[in-house]
């Protein structure tokens, strides 16, 4: 049996029509049915349901599909390998982090590992918590960084350091020298919150509920650097992590009291993903910086 056939096999299953499927290959449509066809009759099955008028897969197509997924992703992982130089004098690493990490965590783990491995090329992408598990499952990343909080049981997570989320003013704002602020202050604050898509803003507003709480949010921005620059030139306020304000220029955190919100920032890698050499260095550095960043008081 051909590789070829797998794969056409599995780009109808995804595309769940031959005309697509077989422009996404770049062949003939009648030469992919072909192909699907010499499968079927390898396998002694039908794979597909073509009777209606949508091609749909078959229950024991449906099954066969499970293990070609699995089979592709060994496939990949082996190239990696093969390609994989353990004295990292080349590689990659496809890294992806959630939004609040990039203001304070991100740039000493890249400068570190730079520094260290200057010819592994880096791809870094900010995008959401359920993006990267998502990602990381499918093997199109290596490793993420985001909160304890993992909902795959396939993903493993090591703890990085611990987060406080403070409210954060710029140093003209009536609150800048005080420093901690009661949970009430928060409903009488004006706020601008990354928006609902954010983990943060879901940890915020349930916070909130815990606290009965209910924050005057004027302003959501689905951007970070929109949050903090708003807070930089208005006299809105915000909650996002303290060390975000050591960071920025004018910007000051106040402690929430008597309760913070805290959370825990993970190193999270599929269970059983091939870990290549540069991940595996990544991984060690990632833990060591975060150990120098828990050692510093958060505020």
């Amino acid at each position: 049996m051909l590789a070829r056939h797998i794969r056409y096999f599995q780009a109808v299953a995804e595309h769940l029509s031959f005309t697509k499927a077989a422009a996404a290959l770049h062949v003939s449509q009648p030469a992919l049915s072909q192909l699907v066809k010499q499968l079927e009759e390898e396998l002694g099955t039908q794979l597909f349901d073509r009777s209606g008028r949508t091609t749909r897969l078959t229950d024991t197509g449906h099954a066969y599909l499970q293990y070609v997924r699995r089979a592709s992703q060994e496939l990949r992982d082996a190239t990696r390998a093969i390609h994989d130089v353990n004295d990292l004098s080349r590689g990659s690493l496809r890294l992806a982090v959630t939004p609040t990490f990039t203001t304070y965590l991100v740039g000493p783990l890249v400068e570190a590992f730079h520094l260290r491995y200057p010819e592994i090329t880096l791809n870094v992408r900010e995008i959401s918590q359920e993006s990267i598990e998502a990602l990381l499952q499918e093997g199109e990343l290596d490793v993420g960084i985001a909160f304890g909080d993992v909902h795959c049981p396939d993903i493993d997570a090591i703890p990085l350091l611990d987060e406080t989320l403070a409210l954060i003013v710029n140093k003209g704002h009536r609150l800048a020298k005080e420093k901690s602020a009661g949970l009430r202050a928060l409903n009488t604050e004006s706020l601008v919150l990354l928006s609902k898509e954010f983990a943060t803003r879901e940890q915020i507003d349930s916070f909130c509920r815990k606290h009965s709480i209910h924050p005057k949010v004027v302003m959501e921005a689905n951007a970070l650097g929109a949050v903090i620059e708003i807070v930089r030139r208005t006299s809105l306020s915000t909650l996002l992590p303290a060390r975000t304000a050591l960071v920025q220029d004018n910007l000051v955190a106040i402690a929430l009291e008597p309760e913070r919100l805290t959370r825990t920032a993970v190193l999270m890698r599929r269970r059983d993903a091939y870990q290549s050499f540069a991940a595996r260095a990544f991984t060690e550095i990632a833990v060591d910086v975060s150990a120098q960043l828990n050692a510093l008081p958060p505020l």
